[in-house]
């Protein structure tokens, strides 16, 4: 599903001074695996996740998806890839907050050009259902707790039906219950779905909700 062939991002600082964020990092995950890339802050994991979406050009090396090396597609073809194929959870919630929790979710369609609204409204309620936020469709971020944001966005995450789900230190900001919650509701996710999941974390101690877990330090990978 995932191929990353000695792959290196480098960040110009001047004209004098970079910063290696991953160096020469060969990595492959096969479909239907839930893998937990854990980190320090700083140590290239989220630069990691970022190459794999297609949100960050690498310097050299190779990044493919499903065969399909992504940097090699037009950007309008890249934008669908990531639409149609990939499915995101970054640190911060990033709801619109002047949209209702059904309608965060149902943006992805949105944007994709689907017509049938009441197909999209009844696929955005089930979402919401199966993340256990039945009660909450008319209710605006501002409602909700930080946890229950969390929710929405892995909701919005699954609408498009994703190959792949890509998360960027999801539970940062949450307690340590509603943290693993918010992971108990990953595994659920994946175990009943089947879906390829790819999430980062500074976090060891979540390592164990994958089904692997690989540890990055100074832009490498140091533990398969």
């Amino acid at each position: 599903m995932i191929s990353l062939n000695r792959v290196s991002k480098i960040y110009p600082v001047s004209k004098e001074v970079v910063v290696p964020a991953v160096r020469d990092v060969s990595l492959h995950v096969e479909r239907g695996e839930f893998v937990v890339i854990t980190g320090r802050s700083g140590s290239g994991k989220t630069t990691l996740l970022n190459l794999v979406a297609g949100l960050t050009r690498p310097t050299s090396g190779q990044v493919l998806l499903d065969n399909i090396e992504v940097w090699k597609l037009p950007d309008k073809e890249q934008s669908l890839l990531r639409n149609q194929k990939i499915g995101f959870v970054f640190q911060f919630a990033s709801l619109l907050p002047t949209l209702t929790a059904v309608e965060n979710v149902m943006l992805p369609k949105m944007f994709g050009g689907e017509q049938n609204q009441e197909r999209v409204y009844e696929r955005a309620t089930q979402l919401l259902e199966q993340v256990g936020l039945a009660d909450k469709f008319k209710s605006f971020p501002r409602q909700l707790s930080g946890g229950q944001q969390q929710r929405v966005v892995i909701a919005r995450a699954l609408m498009n039906e994703p190959e792949l789900l890509l998360a960027d230190e999801p539970t940062s900001d949450l307690d340590e219950a509603t943290e693993h919650e918010i992971m108990e509701l990953f595994r659920g996710i994946h175990t009943e779905t089947g879906v390829t999941a790819l999430l980062v974390t500074h976090s060891i101690d979540l390592a164990s909700y994958g089904t692997r877990s690989i540890q990055m330090a100074e832009g490498e990978i140091v533990s398969p």
